[in-house]
């Protein structure tokens, strides 16, 4: 039986780990090649063990242009094609209205905003028609929790700008979309209510925030991985500019 991205060459920013690894197993068991990029060799390095011989890991900073552009040239000159990017690449930094830094501001929207831009706009031109690209959206673009404003604007922002992006590219044969988790069952999830809670306490709080869920749990990485499998194949081949929601019914209520 084929598989559904045999021969494809996939860039994953942010892929080292968590959602982004969780991508990159699922296109790696669906027979693509795949291309980490991030900001920290060691983790590449991890993840590239992890995945096996196709996958190779680029340090590039996504809110860098000329390291975006530098790292698909180098993809391109091993690979010789680019069928898919995954813009999954975030930070996080966030507070309540009255205690926001212009730090928070910048840190948010460089790597959310400016940093999805980045990782568009060069590849556009690299892929062929019938390429993707799927870029990680957020619960929070429509509902943000209290103190989340700068993640949920940006992830938002995003939203109105592949509205437009679809009609720039009319005609390319190239499709956007965005998947938007609810909270994931992450390594980084579980450090942060370790550190909120204390480590005894981290099983009782993941469930505590499943049972809020219609599924009555969260995601696994790698269920969000195949839902972007399903946005990068051609089972997804007339579906272009939507925010296809992989949250367990969390937007929907």
């Amino acid at each position: 039986m084929s598989k559904s991205l045999e021969g494809k060459v996939a860039v994953i920013t942010g892929g080292g780990q968590g959602v982004g690894l969780g991508i990159a197993q699922e296109f790696v068991a669906e027979g693509a090649r795949v291309v980490l990029t991030g900001r920290r060799q060691p983790i590449l390095d991890e993840a590239v063990a992890v995945l096996g011989p196709n996958s190779s890991g680029i340090v590039a900073d996504v809110a860098k242009l000329s390291e975006m552009e530098e790292m698909f040239k180098a993809v391109m000159a091993k690979h010789g094609r680019l069928d898919t990017v995954v813009a999954n690449a975030i930070t996080n930094a966030n507070g309540p209205l009255g205690t926001i830094t212009e730090d928070q501001f910048d840190r948010t929207f460089n790597t959310n905003v400016k940093g999805v831009l980045f990782s568009i706009q060069p590849a556009v031109p690299l892929l062929p028609r019938g390429g993707t690209i799927v870029i990680i959206g957020s619960t929070a673009s429509v509902s943000p929790p209290p103190a989340m404003s700068l993640y949920g604007g940006a992830k938002a922002a995003v939203r109105c700008m592949v509205r437009s992006w679809i009609q720039d590219i009319k005609g390319s044969g190239v499709r956007i979309n965005i998947l938007s988790p609810g909270a994931v069952d992450t390594p980084s999830l579980r450090s942060a209510l370790e550190s909120a809670s204390g480590a005894d306490r981290v099983g009782d709080a993941v469930k505590s925030m499943g049972e809020g869920n219609p599924l009555g749990r969260l995601a696994n990485p790698r269920e969000i991985g195949k839902a972007a499998v399903f946005l990068a194949n051609d089972a997804s081949s007339f579906i272009t500019g939507v925010e296809l929601f992989a949250d367990g019914g969390m937007a929907q209520v």
